[in-house]
């Protein structure tokens, strides 16, 4: 049975019971309900704990059944329903109380919580927003501010936070069951609380506050529909009478249900969770994680190295030289004295987590490192010379993982002794803060160490996306792409900024020049330098990157790249202004007008050309996984799915 209950003197104790998250499905609804019938109808009980098995309470609604016609009872009705009850119920929490979990919390007259549980209501994530309840009880029992950062943002808050907003009574503090059982005895006696449909909403303490956070958290949307109808949904709980304002959001939670948004948004939550499941690893284990090598201390090394501090594995890190070793450790202690500033650890794990860094211009060290990942240069020869020094110093089951952006690293391999113990992970940077690992599939990459890489991604907390080796992999080769396509753009007569404008109206933090000097023109000028070579004559090249650094233009970091910067901020230049259409005027091209929506057509259609490419040539295996990788990668926005997601409706445009 989804639901059982155990009755005991003047106590029930109702069990929900659906693994694997107990998630809110019909049977778990249906259950509920026999529940409060029966411990309503049993003259003995005097008061109900409301628990579950497992690793959980009810982590929200069951996503499989979004897609098919609702079923009886639903999730209001319940939670009505509980709220109806003449007998105080108490609500045992542990695990991740999301989404319709803590709505069905909320129903209860009093919530008690494990010390290490998240309470949330993550509905916009999913393109939705609470539908049983949420945005109506929440602000009528904690501070109106705090009910909209959480319901617009669906960030979920740790124990000891509700406990201080008055989101719960109370933090455990032995058994979680034993603790709700004295804390019922406790509430018999006690004047049972009105339900919060009952209450009124908690008034807002300062009205010009409240309007610029919700003028702030539609501005946070660029173009999502779900934050804004959360922000709308809080306020109706203020102005609205609870009935109203129930039945206002639930209309609300349907419509969005049903949209191309919630549709993009569930497909990508599960595509996150699926990309790292390929056939060719089911049964294989990882080799294990203990111990972690890098091989650079620049800016990526340095990340890279963070990131596993942080996750609790102990790093070695090789330089070249003093110098270089010491400007390194110092990157990696900085990441994690910005985590202690930021209350984010306090002075003992900070302490704790240094101590398990090492750095050292000494391969030797590396002698028992379980895997080690290179972050050096961008350059074959400099590589192939980190190869062969941990060919002499690592022990035979160690793997060795290159971050290369763009380099073959099936020809690093052969260059080694044990080519099957190769692979690619390719970071974003900075590595201790994007989600996204490129785990790339080398020719003879054995099972083992295919299994080992996506091993550390997941301890690490980052979503894994499997691709085959080519220039750029899967994220770098579509963005070279409609970098090369914006660049065509900008010849024939669009100015970097319209096209950046474009990109943010669509939904983008920034666009694609934005992006570039933010990141360092330099970078993809040493790629084109590299491509030269082999660059097919009748390509049609657009030299104005090339001309910006040749200028010193790197972008930011010299306050200078596509925009002049003053103070920080980007200005249009009328420098790059000039350069343009000077370079229009040489190759005799007449300079046209585009739209924005022509704009980001020709760059979105570029994405889509340049994956479908990758998929045919076997580099990404899903179209789900190119939408992963632009994502959380390339800031594609979440909420249009990705543009593998959008080729299937043009429209959506």
């Amino acid at each position: 049975m989804a639901v059982h209950v155990e009755i005991t003197g003047e106590l029930a104790v109702v069990t929900i019971d659906n693994p694997p998250v107990n998630a809110a499905s019909q049977a778990v609804r249906a259950g509920l309900m026999t529940a409060i019938a029966q411990t309503e109808a049993d003259s003995t009980v005097q008061a109900v704990i409301l628990r579950a098995e497992g690793a959980t309470f009810t982590a929200g609604a069951d996503v499989s059944e979004f897609d098919k016609p609702p079923l009886d009872p639903h999730l209001p009705d319940v939670i009505l329903a509980l709220e109806a009850t003449t007998k105080p119920w108490i609500a045992a929490l542990h695990g991740s109380i999301l989404g319709g979990g803590l709505e069905i919390a909320l129903g209860c007259h009093y919530r008690i919580a494990d010390a290490k549980s998240k309470l949330g209501l993550p509905e916009v994530t999913l393109g939705l927003i609470p539908g049983a309840g949420g945005t109506v009880r929440l602000p009528r029992l904690i501070d109106p501010n705090a009910a909209l950062t959480m319901i617009s943002g669906g960030k979920p808050v740790a124990a000891q936070k509700a406990l201080s907003l008055g989101l719960i009574d109370a933090v455990a503090t032995g058994d979680l069951t034993e603790d709700a059982i004295a804390f019922a005895r406790t509430a018999i006696s006690q004047p049972r609380p009105a339900p919060l449909s009952q209450r009124p909403a908690v008034a807002v303490s300062d009205p010009d506050a409240w309007n610029t956070a919700k003028d702030s958290l539609r501005k946070k949307a660029r173009g999502a529909a779900a934050p804004k109808a959360a922000v709308d949904a809080v306020q109706r709980a203020l102005d609205l009478p609870t009935d109203q304002a129930l039945k206002a959001e639930r209309q609300a939670f349907m419509t969005l249900k049903s949209s191309r948004e919630c549709a993009a948004l569930r497909r990508i939550f599960f595509a996150e969770r699926s990309a790292a499941k390929l056939p060719m690893l089911k049964g294989e284990g990882p080799a294990p994680l203990n111990a972690i090598g890098v091989i650079g201390g620049g800016t990526m090394g340095a990340g890279i190295a963070a990131a596993c501090l942080l996750r609790g594995l102990a790093v070695t890190m090789i330089e070249r030289d003093e110098i270089a070793r010491a400007a390194g450790h110092d990157r990696v202690a900085g990441v994690l004295k910005n985590s202690l500033d930021r209350g984010l650890m306090d002075q003992a794990k900070h302490d704790a987590t240094l101590a398990l860094f090492k750095s050292s211009t000494d391969y030797a060290d590396l002698s028992l490192a379980d895997l080690v990942i290179e972050a050096v240069f961008e350059d074959m020869e400099v590589k192939h010379g980190v190869l062969a020094a941990l060919d002499g110093v690592l022990h035979e089951d160690a793997i060795i993982a290159s971050n290369t952006s763009y380099l073959d690293i099936n020809v690093m391999a052969a260059q080694t002794a044990h080519p099957s113990r190769v692979i690619g992970l390719h970071f974003f940077s900075p590595a201790y803060i994007m989600k996204l690992v490129e785990v790339i599939v080398t020719d003879h990459a054995s099972p083992t160490a295919l299994a080992t890489g996506f091993a550390l991604a997941k301890r690490l907390g980052k979503i894994a996306v499997p691709a085959g080796v080519c220039d750029g992999f899967i994220g770098n080769r579509i963005m070279a792409a409609y970098r090369r396509a914006g660049e065509i753009m900008v010849e024939d007569g669009a100015w970097p900024w319209d096209i950046d404008a474009a990109m943010r109206g669509f939904g983008f933090p920034m666009g694609l020049f934005e992006m570039q000097d933010l990141a360092g023109l330099d970078i993809s000028w040493a790629m084109r330098k590299r491509q030269a070579a082999t660059r097919d004559p009748a390509e049609r090249y657009v030299d104005l990157g090339d001309k910006l650094c040749e200028a010193g233009r790197l972008g930011k970091k010299t306050g200078a790249g596509w925009y002049d910067y003053e103070d920080g901020r980007a200005v249009n230049s009328d420098w790059v202004k000039t350069l343009i259409l000077d370079a229009s005027k040489r190759k005799g091209i007449a300079r046209k007008k585009f739209s924005q929506d022509q704009l980001m057509d020709t760059i979105l259609t570029t994405m889509q050309t340049e994956a479908t490419a990758l998929l045919a040539e076997g580099i990404a295996q899903r179209p789900e996984d190119i939408d992963v990788v632009m994502i959380n990668g390339y800031s594609f926005p979440r909420w249009r799915g990705g543009p593998m997601f959008m080729a299937d409706d043009p429209s959506a445009r």
